[in-house]
């Protein structure tokens, strides 16, 4: 039974930490400040108040542009912002207490490695190693996956796609995998245990095949595959495998 209060909650802090996070993907990758500075217009410069900040109503009501120069905002904020606000009320709806904090987080990162990958084929270690470091300490509440499971999962994730990384660039003679995969799928080991990492794997190979076909990718030349962003995308689905059948 979700609790509606805590689901609010959940669903406002959600949609404020969406708002930064989404900055941050778009920033980023440019090499940006995200932390210093006031935000401002990519259009005209011009600084923004509290009310062109609150996060997915002030787009709306702006109809998607600058109150100064008219200029685009971008749509990924809204999308972002909306995303954690769902993230975020399921979370602490379902488990209001330390667990839901642990699961509104994991999510969180997930969401935002996962278009970082899309967009930019990017899973930063800034990222991928203290949602490593989560499971181990708040991801306790959220799981009740031992902590002898969590080591195993992290190693073997990451050891898994480390050897097939190798593999490859010994067989072809260069990159095949990056290693921010490899870091994402120990990361997720130590969150949900090794037990998971089978489902991860296929449920993300299957999804990503059945992606690049849809695009016309598939059979494209040196097409490049977000594999992180097919990963996170698959936690959630192997988890709820795991609960069922172990």
């Amino acid at each position: 039974m979700i609790e509606p209060v805590a689901a609010l909650i959940g669903g406002l802090a959600g949609a404020i930490v969406g708002s930064f996070l989404a900055t941050l993907i778009l920033r980023w990758p440019q090499g940006r400040s995200v932390m210093r500075g006031r935000s401002a217009c990519d259009g005209c410069g011009r600084t923004l108040g509290a009310r062109d900040l609150i996060p997915l109503f002030s787009a709306m009501f702006q109809r998607g542009r600058c109150r100064s120069c008219g200029a685009a905002i971008d749509p990924l904020h809204g999308r972002v912002e909306a995303r954690c606000a769902v993230i975020g009320a399921l979370s602490l709806g379902f488990m209001p207490d330390w667990g839901g904090i642990g699961w509104a987080i994991f999510g969180w990162l997930l969401l935002t490695l996962a278009v970082l990958d899309w967009r930019h084929f990017w899973l930063p270690d800034a990222l991928t190693l203290p949602l490593a470091f989560l499971g181990f300490t708040i991801g306790l509440w959220a799981t009740d996956v031992t902590l002898v499971d969590r080591a195993i999962g992290a190693g073997a994730g990451y050891g898994a796609l480390l050897a097939i990384a190798l593999g490859y660039r010994a067989v072809r003679g260069r990159d095949g995998l990056g290693l921010g995969d490899a870091k994402l799928l120990g990361a997720l080991g130590a969150w949900l245990g090794w037990q998971a990492l089978p489902f991860i794997l296929l449920i993300a190979s299957v999804t990503g095949l059945l992606v690049m076909l849809v695009m016309g990718r598939a059979k494209a030349a040196g097409a490049r595959v977000p594999l992180g962003m097919f990963l996170a995308l698959a936690a959630l689905p192997a988890w709820i495998i795991v609960q069922r059948v172990m």
